[in-house]
């Protein structure tokens, strides 16, 4: 069998390595040329140090008679299909992405039979390939939907051996479940490359152990046979870093816009806030202690400095700056949020309770910031949660060693599961008067800690918020 391989990278070499080093009994396939654009790529050196012709345009592979095979290895669609549209009809293509050596032997096997030994060859050189050269989770599918074949990476991936997965329904082995994947989270690019005879390309959202998303980008492509499709290539990638980056870049650019929104605003916050302050002290100076007002004029003082802070704050939070590291209590912190917000859960007629754990460990993290994530939290809930409800604060020892948790629970609305992620995300409001900036500000403040913050919540049934945070900062030796 006479090959020609497009594109001349690691896996063109790793190809020539295997074809000159195994020894076949009855096949004895041979690289006539290799194509690829740059003549230093490894498989265009390999090749050169064999004697094997390399040229840098694969259209001459076209009109070679001698050619029974031609294998692109470049992974572009473009050159497949251009292969695919100008190779002779007596010639076979081999797919990049299956990697697998996919022979079109249905009009030779009709005229001849090729021994058992061929077929065992044939076998190694696919399985080194596809178990070998793709480090993708990859099955082959009949059209109703048995599992053909699988690859040793997805075995791995799902702890089972290859006897517990051929003949197995595919939905059954990648999900678990006992019909085919539909919906929007999973969508079926098979049934889609069934009717079509195309290749198709989807996405899949999967939660893992801990509840966090995992994307798949799952990829079908027809494995044509006599003019009939036989099977379905099925290659699922993992690309949850990738998603995770584009995530992590789109909430850069949102803090980027905070910054500026802080910077622009905060002047004339300030200002006004100044000038609060300093008439309610100096009314104070003409009133008696004892004064009925007297009270009243210092909660607008001290709330009016808070508001300063608070502004403080989200500059502080849209620059990243360093925490102010004290030693402080956790449940002084959490009693000072809840006094602050007092007033307004009784105007709703929201009850909030303490379930605060004696003996608690001092903690080492910014008083103020904490404190503002009490009250955000508690603000939150308290809007949430109808007349006659309640919220309830409590504090205890982390999950994992080394760290407190303060959980605020409530009896409200509760929060949908598409919504979920989302009110973390700066500017994502469901409020009609709300800023969507509450939420980002308190995971900035956890984040700066070294904390985490998890939401748990079914719709009518409440919300419960668990932030944890370290006792001491790992870089911090107070």
């Amino acid at each position: 069998m006479n090959i020609a391989l497009i594109g001349g990278g690691t896996k063109c070499g790793i190809l020539l390595e295997l074809i000159r080093s195994h020894k076949f009994r009855t096949m004895k396939p041979k690289i006539l040329g290799v194509a690829d654009k740059d003549d230093s790529a490894p498989g265009m050196v390999k090749a050169k140090e064999m004697g094997i012709y390399t040229t840098n345009d694969y259209n001459e592979f076209f009109d070679n008679d001698e050619i029974d095979l031609i294998v692109e290895l470049t992974g572009k669609e473009d050159v497949l299909l251009d292969v695919i549209n100008k190779k002779k009809k007596t010639v076979r293509s081999l797919d990049s992405k299956t990697a697998m050596l996919f022979w079109e032997m249905s009009s030779i096997l009709s005229e001849q039979r090729v021994t058992e030994k061929l077929l065992h060859e044939t076998r190694a050189i696919y399985g080194v390939l596809i178990n070998e050269m793709i480090q993708d989770e990859v099955m082959v599918i009949a059209p109703g939907f048995h599992i053909q074949d699988i690859n040793k990476f997805m075995l791995k991936k799902r702890n089972i051996t290859i006897d517990d997965a051929i003949g197995r329904y595919c939905y059954e082995i990648s999900h678990g479940q006992d019909r085919p994947c539909k919906g929007k989270n999973h969508p079926c690019p098979l049934i889609q490359t069934l009717k079509t005879q195309q290749p198709a390309r989807m996405t899949h959202v999967h939660l893992d152990d801990d509840n966090k998303e995992v994307f798949y980008s799952l990829a079908t492509y027809p494995l044509v046979e006599d003019g009939k499709m036989s099977a379905v290539l099925e290659i699922w990638r993992d690309i949850t870093k990738d998603i995770n980056l584009q995530r992590l870049m789109m909430h850069q650019e949102k803090l980027a816009s905070i910054g500026r929104l802080a910077a622009g605003v905060a002047h004339e916050i300030n200002n006004p806030m100044t000038t609060i302050l300093t008439s309610a002290m100096l009314i104070q100076e003409d009133m008696a202690p004892d004064d009925p007002n007297y009270e009243e004029l210092q909660t607008i003082a001290d709330e009016t400095k808070r508001c300063s802070r608070i502004v403080k704050s989200l500059l502080d939070f849209a620059r990243h700056s360093k925490p102010s590291i004290t030693k402080n209590s956790i449940n002084d912190i959490v009693r000072e949020g809840i006094t602050l917000t007092k007033k307004q859960a009784k105007f709703n007629d929201v009850s909030i309770e303490e379930n605060l754990a004696e003996d608690l460990p001092p903690v080492y993290v910014d008083k103020d910031q904490i404190e503002q994530v009490v009250i955000n939290l508690s603000q939150n809930a308290i809007e949430a949660t109808p007349p006659g409800g309640k919220i309830t604060f409590t504090t205890r020892p982390g999950a994992k060693k080394g760290t407190i948790e303060i959980v605020v629970s409530d009896t409200g609305k509760g929060i949908p599961k598409e919504d979920q992620r989302k009110i973390f995300e700066p500017f994502y409001t469901t409020k009609e008067s709300g800023t969507g900036l509450g939420m980002s500000i308190t995971v900035g403040h956890i984040h700066q800690h070294g904390g985490i913050i998890n939401v748990d919540s079914n719709p009518g049934h409440g919300a419960t918020f668990v932030v944890r945070l370290p006792i001491k900062k790992e870089d911090d030796n107070a």
